[in-house]
Order: C-alpha cells, then sequence, then structure tokens
C-alpha cells in the first residue's frame, strides 16, 4: 500500500506553482518503481527510502530537482548536472524530464540496487591543507571572546564549514554580513549546519 508523508503534501503545497505537478509526477513515478517506499523529509526536501537512500526532490524559486542516491550505478542516468542538484539538471516542466516509464524503470533499478545492498561509489576526495582563517575573520573572533572559544571549540570539520562559507561569499557585503551572522551563531554554540541538526 503506498504510504504518503502529509509533511510532503505540505512541501508540495508551498512550492511555487509550476514546480507543484513536476513534483507530484516525480512522486507518482517513484511510488509506481517502489510501492514499498517510504517518504520522508531530509535536509528540508522530499526524499525516498527503500532498504536505504533511494532518491530525492527538491524545489526551488525557478528549477526543481531529481536525483538518484547511487546514480553512477543506474544505467541510462548521466553524471550529475553541474547547473543543478542531482542528474537532470534544471527542472522547469514535466518535458525537461525522461518519460514517465523511463523515470519508473530507474526506479525499480534503484530499489534493485538496495536490495541487494549494494553501496554507493564514493568519491575520492584529496586531503585539505590546513585551516587558514581569514584575517577579517579573525580579527573579528578576537573581538568575540566567547565566540572565539566557540571556534576553537569545535572541530576541525566544524570549523571549516564557517571558514569555507565565509570565503565563499562573492561580494564583500555579503562577507560582512556573513560574519556577523557567524559571530551570533557561535555566540550561541552553534554549528555552521544547526539548523539541519536533531
Amino acid at each position: 500500500m503506498v504510504k504518503m508523508d502529509p509533511r510532503v503534501d505540505a512541501y508540495i503545497e508551498k512550492a511555487q506553482p509550476f514546480a507543484r505537478p513536476i513534483l507530484k509526477h516525480l512522486r507518482r513515478a517513484v511510488h509506481a518503481g517502489c510501492p514499498s517506499v517510504e517518504e520522508t523529509l531530509k535536509w528540508g526536501a522530499p526524499h525516498y527510502d527503500y532498504k536505504g537512500v533511494l532518491c530525492g526532490m527538491a524545489a526551488f524559486t525557478q528549477h526543481c530537482a531529481f536525483g538518484f542516491w547511487k546514480a553512477k550505478l543506474l544505467d541510462g542516468v548521466a553524471p550529475a548536472s553541474s547547473e543543478a542538484m542531482g542528474q537532470f539538471g534544471r527542472i522547469r516542466s514535466i518535458d525537461d524530464l525522461p518519460p514517465e516509464r523511463k523515470l519508473v524503470a530507474l526506479v525499480r533499478q534503484a530499489a534493485k540496487l538496495n536490495d541487494e545492498g549494494v553501496k554507493a561509489p564514493r568519491a575520492k576526495r584529496e586531503p585539505k591543507g590546513p585551516l587558514q582563517v581569514p584575517a577579517d575573520f579573525a580579527a573579528a573572533l578576537n573581538k568575540h571572546r566567547k565566540a572565539r572559544a566557540a571556534f576553537e571549540a569545535f572541530s576541525p570539520s566544524h570549523r571549516r564549514e564557517y571558514v569555507e562559507w565565509i570565503t565563499e561569499a562573492k561580494q564583500q557585503s555579503t562577507r560582512e554580513r556573513r560574519i556577523t551572522t557567524a559571530l551570533e551563531w557561535l555566540t550561541e554554540g552553534k554549528s555552521r549546519h544547526w539548523k539541519y541538526q536533531p
């Protein structure tokens, strides 16, 4: 029996009008391809689990995204798109997706991988160099003793998340706003991705 999660219904209803039919279409295809799939929300967006993560979808202001967790192992799926999450690029209409029968077949293929216990291939990561805290962020931390203490108490990966978030800002005004926000969150003892933690 198909189990629908009311949180996914709410997510779809809150999406932009163009996105609703796309999300409903994807949802139908996933349930058709794997009737035992479980709907849930992960990282703030609908995901589908069947003996592990199967796939997920998301809606943004001007496009949707859809992707399989083990896409590299599926026949007929392009590599991850560089323009959007998932393997199908920026989805602006149902016409941007493969035909429904192909989507259903891909879901079946992904479910079979999970049935067989096949693990998703891990990307090889280059070791990251030592963490360099930018001068402006270091100066701001030195002025806020509580924020600095929290930052220094975090693991290297948590400190790196803050540093990368700040240094990835393209404009100086954005960088300054991020430093201010980082100081507020650090003063409260929050990690960079505190919103997504249970």
